[in-house]
């Protein structure tokens, strides 16, 4: 008999299945400030109450990847503790803002499940809930991961791979209660660009780089309670090297894109995400986004604008995402699409 918990393998999921998982954590300005300790994160509605007072907020919200950070770690010791890798991420959307003091839980839903063709592993499909301490929903999303096999003799479920949209309508995204930019301030906030000065196709550099340390990863893996093996134990892979998590690039992408994108305060939904490669420490990060798309929204002087950030490592051209047969480039490692919330 054991009492210990070795994760869940791919024959242990099937589809329909829900998942509660431990365990809630309460939130406050701890986490803010290792967040903003962690990556050079400055957008100013998530750095000042004051700044977030004059933009119809009761105050600064935690930063919107602290939450999403929060809730997927929840979830790792049942969907990917034993992950090959996480493979992407679709229809996320951000619904309400979560703040200081509460506290957040979550549960999943498997909506998919196919075996791979070596029949040592297999992708998981599942639809993630963040809830606040009054079952608000504060978050959702849908990510795939490829998670190993405890027999690779068990039998293959029938293949069940849902039919995932490419974007969130703009009609879909939903804008914090009381949120207006009428009276923005931009020289606090660090630029003057806004929603009409940026064009579809356009590309940005945001010219920064940061080298990422074993530590910092490490204190930002715990910090959100992340059990995934891969990032804590340098045996679980043959190169004996511990990935870097994925979360962790995006935020410093994220971070990183304040140069050039200050005003796109808000992220408030994922149209896709893939960790196109994998990071180790002492890969330097740098970034650039793409403009995709922009649309306006009922929220006075409020606009949406859909952007690509891309997260690459050493000297990778901005712009520059795939080969001619379509492949990440070796020196890609996040290709992430989000709507944000930006003054008009």
């Amino acid at each position: 008999m054991t009492k210990t918990n070795p994760g869940r393998f791919f024959e242990d999921y099937t589809v329909g299945q829900t998942i509660r998982h431990a365990v809630p954590r309460t939130v406050a300005e701890g986490e803010r400030a290792l967040y903003h300790a962690l990556y050079p994160a400055r957008h100013a509605l998530y750095s000042s109450d004051e700044f977030a007072i004059t933009c119809g907020l009761d105050g600064s919200p935690l930063d919107d990847l602290l939450a999403f950070h929060t809730v997927f770690g929840k979830t790792v010791p049942d969907v990917s503790l034993n992950a090959v890798a996480n493979l992407g991420y679709a229809q996320g959307r951000w619904l309400r803002p979560v703040w200081p003091g509460d506290t957040l839980r979550a549960e999943s839903q498997v909506i998919g499940l196919r075996q791979n063709s070596n029949g040592q592993s297999g992708v998981v499909w599942v639809r993630t809930q963040g809830l606040n301490q009054v079952e608000e929903v504060v978050l959702d999303y849908v990510r795939w991961v490829m998670v190993r096999k405890r027999d690779p003799q068990a039998p293959a479920p029938e293949a069940v791979v849902p039919d995932l949209a490419a974007v969130v309508d703009p009609a879909d995204l939903i804008v914090p209660e009381g949120l207006n930019f009428t009276e923005y301030d931009f020289d606090l906030a660090g630029e003057s660009h806004r929603w009409g000065d940026y064009a579809v196709g356009e590309v940005i550099d945001h010219v920064d780089a940061v080298t990422i340390e074993e530590a910092e990863h490490m204190l930002a893996t715990r910090l959100w309670q992340n059990t995934a093996k891969v990032h804590f134990d340098a045996t679980h892979r043959p190169d004996g090297r511990r990935l870097i998590y994925g979360g962790h690039v995006i935020s410093l992408a994220r971070a990183l894109s304040f140069n050039g994108l200050a005003n796109a305060q808000m992220i408030v939904a994922l149209n896709a995400g893939a960790h196109a490669n994998p990071c180790f420490a002492g890969d330097t990060v740098r970034a650039w986004s793409e403009v995709l798309d922009r649309a306006p929204t009922e929220a006075p002087g409020v606009g949406a604008i859909r952007l690509r950030l891309v997260a690459t490592r050493g000297e990778a051209a901005p712009g520059a995402l795939r080969d001619d047969q379509g492949r990440y480039l070796p020196d890609v490692l996040l290709d992430l699409d989000y709507w944000a919330l930006i003054p008009v």
